[in-house]
């Protein structure tokens, strides 16, 4: 698996190279040429890949089903929103350099403290990181030193974005309620808009998950790795011999919220809006979905559900909108039936148990040869 891990993260580093390259120096008549609009589609679908890689560290290494990874993912992409509001100053419909367009509308008169800061993007992407990070930190502290496992912890998690939905929706939030955060118009000082600034976001898109890709197979193949999978296939045992079993998993939950806000972050600029409905309990069962498909536990599998269902997403709600979550529905109800390591898993599987079919076949074959 470490080699295919390896592979994989080459492939989506050339993505990075190949796909703006095929989009800005490409003429538009060739059939080579990627269009404008595919750009950030294909974006948003490594976005997605994130956010799928980073469930799968949480459920596929350590047993912890979370349905409210959704949660994270928006919240960076509301810190990354955050920062791309404060670059509009002056050009928003109200013309003022400070406040947003939604607080001016609401009548708002001054900027809520916890804006502070956003207008500088280091600033923005901290808090892409340290928001979800915290949230994760504080609510895995208490639950895992509570021993709350399995389906409580799922139903905990998902109550927890549901919750986060409800606050968001309210306008004296300060952060657009219903609509969101939306009419972006820069972003590092270059036009959100333009062909440049798409093309480097995919780029930046695609190398952050490739990094993503490497940094968990050097953890997964670590000791703290194995004891992670202890931990996910023997919880008692691994606390019994010694193991601060609630420690790995704040780890692993902490660090897989992270990766899940930074995906958020990239989302929204490639997007152009953020609103509270990413923190629908929906959004956080797909992720689920998207991980069994590809194959929790294997890294590539997740990346490979994601980009597949996305995929399947964008076609057949185009070409069969009202077939599409029946499609979906049948495809999880599937995948745990006839592929319950998904579809890298089962490949993988296969794959292991090739040569030891060849080995047991070729005494046979020396005898017949013999005869």
């Amino acid at each position: 698996m470490r080699r295919a891990t390896f592979i994989a993260a080459c492939i989506i580093a050339a993505m990075a190279i190949l796909v703006p390259v095929l989009n800005l120096w490409v003429p538009a008549d060739s059939a080579l040429h990627i269009p404008d609009h595919l750009v950030p589609l294909l974006g948003k679908y490594l976005c997605f890949a994130i956010l799928a890689l980073a469930l799968d560290l949480a459920w596929g290494y350590c047993g912890i089903l979370s349905l409210g990874h959704g949660a994270f993912f928006a919240l960076g992409g509301y810190a990354m929103g955050m920062y791309l509001m404060r670059q509009i100053g002056s050009r928003g419909v109200y013309a003022n350099p400070i406040l947003p367009d939604f607080m001016v509308f609401l009548n708002w008169k001054d900027l809520p403290w916890y804006w502070y800061g956003f207008d500088m993007f280091w600033f923005a992407a901290i808090m892409v990181m340290l928001v979800p990070g915290l949230l994760a930190f504080v609510f895995g502290w208490f639950a895992f030193r509570s021993r709350v496992t399995g389906v409580y912890l799922s139903i905990i998690t998902q109550a927890l974005t549901y919750a986060l939905l409800l606050a968001f929706f309210r306008n004296d939030m300060g952060f657009g309620g219903n609509n969101g955060l939306t009419d972006f118009k820069d972003i590092l000082g270059f036009n959100i808009q333009s062909q440049g600034t798409r093309a480097a976001l995919f780029a930046a898109t695609a190398l952050t998950l490739a990094a993503f890709l490497l940094m968990l197979q050097w953890i997964v193949a670590s000791r703290l790795g194995k004891v992670m999978v202890a931990v996910r296939d023997a919880e008692s045992r691994t606390r019994f011999i010694g193991y601060r079993v609630e420690h790995v998993k704040l780890f692993a939950f902490t660090l897989s919220a992270v990766m899940a806000g930074v995906a958020g972050a990239l989302y929204v600029p490639q997007v152009g809006i953020i609103n509270p409905g990413e923190f629908s309990p929906a959004n956080s069962i797909e992720i689920v979905i998207w991980s069994a498909v590809g194959g929790r536990g294997t890294l590539v599998g997740p990346i490979i559900g994601a980009l597949t269902v996305n995929a399947g997403k964008s076609y057949f709600t185009a070409a069969f909108p009202d077939a599409w979550l029946l499609v979906l529905g049948a495809l999880f109800v599937c995948v745990t039936l006839f592929l319950p390591r998904g579809i890298v898993g089962t490949l993988s599987e296969w794959w292991e148990k090739r040569p030891q079919r060849t080995a047991a076949q070729a005494p046979v074959a020396s005898m017949e040869a013999a005869q």
